[in-house]
Order: C-alpha cells, then sequence, then structure tokens
C-alpha cells in the first residue's frame, strides 16, 4: 500500500517521507496566510467603540447595555481561544478557521435586522464572539509551535501585529460609513471582510510542515501526529495541569490587566470618550487608526527582542510605561489633537500588544507542547478582564458622566501587572512540565 503526499509522490507506507529544502521555505508561505486572515478576521475588533454612539441614538439602549453586548463578545472571544486551539490539534487549522470566519461573517451581518437588545447580546455578543475566539490569538501560537522553531518570537510579533494592521486598515473605512451612511453598512463591511478571507484559507493554509514533506523552519523532520481526540476535555485537562503552578496565574493575571487597559477601555471607550470633549467621531478613530500603525511596529519589535532579552523584564516595562501613560490620559482629551494627544498615541501604540511575544515565550517557557492550549487559557484571562471593562466603562459614564476613574485604574493595575511579570519564576530544568509537556 502506498501513501500519495500533496506534493504528488508515493512513498511506501510506513516509510517516513523524505523532507524536501525549497530556497524560500513554506513554513512563510504559512505564517504570511495566516497575517492575512487574522487581518480580515479584525475588521471585528474596530468596530464596537465606532457603535455605542450610534446605537445609543437610534435604540436608546443605554451605554451600560450596549458595553455589556461587547463584553460578552470580548469574554467569549477568550474563552473560546484554549477549546479552539484544541480542535485545531483534533480537526486541523483549515477547517477550525474557515468555519470561524463564516460564523464571524454571519453574526456580523445579522444586526443589520436587530430590533432589541437581546439580539445585539447573541448576533455581536455570541455568534461574533464564539467565532473571533476562534480567531484568537492561539491561532497565531500554533501556527508559529508547528511550522517554527527558529525565529519563533518574531514571527509571534508579526502574527499578533497582524490584528493591528486590520485595526490600520479597517478602522479609518468603518468610522467614515458610520459618520456618512449610518452603522449597518459598516457592519455589511465586516461580513464582507471575514467571509472574503474563506477561500485563502482552505486552499492555502496547510496544517503541519509534514503535509508538504518538510521540517519546521530552523528544525528537524517529524511525521504529523496523529489528530487528538476529546478536544474539550484536552483543553480543559490541560487548565488543570497548569492552574497548580504559580506562574500560571501570574501569568494569566497580568494578562487580565493587559486586556482591561487594551481592548476593554481604550479600544472600546476612547472613541466615546474623546467625543464627550468634543472631538469629532472621525478624528478619534483616527488616533484609534494611528495606535494601530505604531502597534505593528511595537509588536515586531517585541518579538524580536523576545528572542534576545529576557520576556519578563519585557512585561514589567512594558505594563510599568502602559499604567503612567494611562494616568495621564485624562488630561490630554480635547476638542481637537494637539502634540501632547499625538504623542501618547504613539506611545501607547508601541506598547499595545508588545506584552503578546513574551507572554507566549514564557508559556512556552513553562509548559512546551501544550504551550498554546495554556496561552489559549491565559489570553481568556486577558478578554475577562477586558469584557469586565468594557462594561465597567459604559456603566461609569452612565453613572459619573465621565470615564476619568477607569482610566486611572486601570493605570494602577498596570502597576500591578509589571511586579506581577517580575516575579514570574523560572522552569527547573529536571522537574517535567506541570502541563504534561
Amino acid at each position: 500500500m502506498a501513501q500519495t503526499t500533496e506534493a504528488g509522490t508515493r512513498t511506501p507506507a510506513g516509510q517516513s517521507r523524505t523532507p524536501r529544502t525549497p530556497r524560500v521555505h513554506r513554513a512563510w508561505f504559512v505564517a504570511a496566510v495566516t497575517f492575512v486572515t487574522i487581518i480580515g478576521a479584525a475588521a471585528f475588533a474596530s468596530l464596537p467603540g465606532l457603535l455605542i454612539e450610534p446605537l445609543h441614538g437610534e435604540f436608546h439602549w443605554s451605554r451600560g447595555t450596549i458595553g455589556f453586548a461587547v463584553s460578552v463578545n470580548l469574554a467569549l472571544y477568550g474563552l473560546t481561544a484554549p477549546f479552539a486551539a484544541a480542535l485545531m490539534d483534533r480537526f486541523g487549522i483549515r477547517r477550525v478557521v474557515a468555519v470561524a470566519l463564516t460564523v464571524i461573517s454571519a453574526g456580523s451581518v445579522l444586526t443589520v435586522w436587530m430590533t432589541a437588545a437581546w439580539q445585539l447580546v447573541l448576533y455581536w455578543g455570541v455568534l461574533v464572539g464564539l467565532g473571533s475566539g476562534s480567531m484568537a490569538l492561539a491561532f497565531a501560537a500554533t501556527v508559529t509551535n508547528r511550522w517554527f522553531v527558529a525565529r519563533r518570537g518574531l514571527v509571534t510579533g508579526i502574527l499578533t501585529a497582524a490584528g493591528a494592521s486590520g485595526q490600520l486598515i479597517f478602522l479609518p473605512l468603518l468610522s467614515w460609513l458610520v459618520e456618512h451612511h449610518g452603522w449597518r453598512p459598516a457592519a455589511v463591511t465586516v461580513s464582507l471582510a471575514a467571509l472574503t478571507v474563506v477561500p485563502f484559507v482552505w486552499l492555502l493554509l496547510r496544517d503541519h510542515p509534514a503535509d508538504v514533506r518538510l521540517a519546521p523552519y530552523g528544525g528537524d523532520y517529524a511525521e504529523k501526529p496523529a489528530p487528538v481526540q476529546g478536544a474539550a476535555r484536552r483543553a480543559v485537562t490541560v487548565l488543570l495541569k497548569a492552574a497548580r503552578t504559580g506562574p500560571f496565574w501570574l501569568l494569566a493575571g497580568s494578562f487580565a490587566i493587559c486586556g482591561a487597559s487594551t481592548n476593554g477601555l481604550v479600544k472600546t471607550h476612547f472613541v466615546p470618550a474623546a467625543h464627550d470633549h468634543g472631538m469629532p467621531v472621525t478624528a478619534a478613530a483616527g488616533l484609534l487608526a494611528v495606535i494601530g500603525v505604531f502597534d505593528v511596529v511595537g509588536t515586531i519589535a517585541s518579538g524580536w527582542f523576545t528572542d534576545r532579552f529576557s520576556p519578563r523584564r519585557l512585561l514589567a516595562v512594558y505594563y510599568a510605561l502602559r499604567g503612567i501613560s494611562l494616568l495621564f490620559l485624562p488630561m490630554l482629551l480635547a476638542p481637537s489633537v494637539h502634540p501632547p494627544m499625538l504623542f501618547f498615541i504613539v506611545f501607547y501604540g508601541l506598547d499595545w500588544v508588545a506584552t503578546v511575544p513574551p507572554t507566549i515565550a514564557l508559556c512556552r517557557e513553562h509548559y512546551g507542547p501544550d504551550s498554546a492550549i495554556v496561552f489559549g487559557w491565559v489570553l481568556a484571562s486577558h478578554q475577562v478582564g477586558a469584557a469586565a471593562v468594557a462594561f465597567a466603562g459604559g456603566l461609569a459614564r452612565d453613572l459619573f458622566g465621565t470615564y476619568d476613574v477607569v482610566w486611572y485604574a486601570s493605570g494602577a493595575l498596570c502597576a500591578a501587572a509589571a511586579l506581577m511579570a517580575l516575579v514570574i519564576s523560572r522552569p527547573r530544568p529536571e522537574t517535567p512540565s506541570p502541563a504534561g509537556a
């Protein structure tokens, strides 16, 4: 009996296939497809902050109600990630990602016909949350772990920056659509963006280097492992094992603060907060897009730094600088854009998701082959933190008429995250990985 490879050659059953050495390693093409996929899925992340005022004006829903729908989206985005990583081990990356993009597209387009707040929670919160959770950073971690041995930090930074690139591409367009044509065309645009990427995923993405008879970039050739049965059980089992270790809770706690101070606070509430001070929505959205520009630079640089410096110290520096910048933000909000605000935007952009490469590196250091699933759970804490502040920010605005208290509280939390990063221990070489590595 013979096996037919994707390249069209036939080898005797049970005999190892000889890996080819291409001029440009296929891993870089897989990384490029992953980058484009994350960009296409990033459209959904650009929209929530732009919807708060239009939905409040049209349906008279409170900002707390709208913030609750966003918080459900963010929470499911995180809680789905570890199960999605396990599902990728069971069914393959292509199938999981293609289904996820379709669910995002369906959830976004259904909001066009909603008439009640519970529909916003169901469509935008549940459907888009579940779909986007399967497209979370655990997707980038899975691709990096399978296809790369060398340059993992750099590749992680590049793939993480894809979300910022998507924000850069879609945020100005969506804000213009909301401003001139209403929020419904913007929701349809998000739906189409997610759906457009599906053919690229299905035709060009591959689950494992062995599928095309290659070794991972910078590593040795290995046969593709058999599908892992019981994806949900494995995700929970890995969580239970990792939860017995101190580094997991320090990583999860600091990353929850990361989510609270980025997706939950700035991405969701910066535009309405700036609008409260008289700044036009398009100008505020433009500032968020500028954050996306520098986010790309900062995240790729962080990946490069992670390959060379202690990820613990990098995290401590990133969180400390972020906290300081948030304490100054209430003094910078004004009807027009001025140099100190631009400095904040550039600075915050460089630090936005710079935390991801060192966090993934620490997961890999402590939890080995299970690191993608462990990072999925750490990402879940990130999104739970984001969800809490997305809701709390809207509630604080309803109660106090200002966002100031939320900015100050988030700044203080970032200081705590810096301390947590510094006390993460190093794994003992003689001790087996606590996550079953």
